[in-house]
């Protein structure tokens, strides 16, 4: 967990937002850092944690947590953390085995008709758990879904808009209905494209899912390039709507990712209001 970031976001696992949707995107660089942080962040806060990892195993979080000071294992033992390892239960399904049970969150794999429907109900089922009232059980906080990272199911056949529904679902799930955040990380690759009116691919689902979110936290290099002591830029943006309308505020901080957490320096001339 990284206290300047915290502090950045004006948030302790004492006392956050709820009801957020926050996007994490990254550019020519790799955020997965941030993913890691919000996992940390939130299971010290005590909430109710589900995981969409699909693109490491659950040993890779695991051991990059243990650094962070938090244990994945314990708090998937005792019911804190629910966890979809989007590797392996898509090698159940292309590479079919008489001895494999799995999920069926990713049938989409064995029919691209069904959609994320029953990802979404895996979705559903693990935030809507009723894990406190009964003895013995512990009773967590509000629901938080993670998704690392979405832009994986781009390559597996789904569409766009298909993952755009989604998000749409969950949001209203976890953020409206039951108070709880998400946190999704979209990838982006190469150079920023120009809008071609294409309705698929990650740009066009950064643009989509840029419209639902209440912050993002876009990672990219720094303009001038490598530099050993700076390993990129942070653009953190924060919509809120009023009155009169949406007001995006905007910072940019520089970044150094250290073993056990990270640095940000936020130079002189980084923040507008919009």
């Amino acid at each position: 967990m990284f206290t300047e970031l915290n502090s950045i976001l004006n948030a302790t696992p004492d006392s956050f937002t709820q009801g957020e949707f926050i996007l994490v995107s990254d550019r020519q660089s790799d955020a997965s850092f941030l993913i890691h942080h919000f996992l940390s962040f939130y299971l010290r806060a005590r909430c109710k944690v589900c995981f969409l990892g699909l693109v490491q195993s659950f040993s890779h979080y695991s051991a990059i947590s243990q650094r962070l000071g938090v244990s994945l294992t314990q708090a998937r033992e005792k019911g804190q953390l629910i966890f979809l390892e989007g590797l392996k239960e898509s090698l159940s399904i292309l590479i079919p085995q008489e001895t494999t049970t799995g999920s069926q969150a990713m049938d989409f794999l064995r029919d691209p008709t069904v959609g994320l429907q029953r990802l979404y109900e895996f979705v559903r089922s693990s935030v809507s758990s009723d894990v406190g009232g009964e003895e013995g059980v512990e009773e967590w906080g509000p629901p938080v879904l993670l998704v690392d990272d979405v832009s994986v199911l781009l390559s597996l056949g789904v569409s766009a808009g298909a993952v755009l529904d989604f998000s749409h679902y969950c949001r209203a799930t976890v953020c409206s209905q039951l108070q709880g955040n998400i946190v999704m990380l979209v990838r982006c690759h190469g150079e920023e494209a120009e809008d071609d009116g294409s309705d698929e691919g990650s740009e066009w689902l950064l643009k989509g899912l840029t419209h639902q979110c209440s912050l993002t936290l876009h990672v990219q290099g720094l303009p001038t390039g490598y530099c050993r002591d700076i390993h990129g830029q942070v653009e953190v943006c924060w919509r809120r709507r009023r009155g009169d309308g949406q007001h995006t505020q905007k910072k940019l901080f520089q970044y150094k990712v250290h073993d056990k957490g990270a640095s940000f320096f936020a130079p002189g001339t980084s923040s507008a209001v919009l």
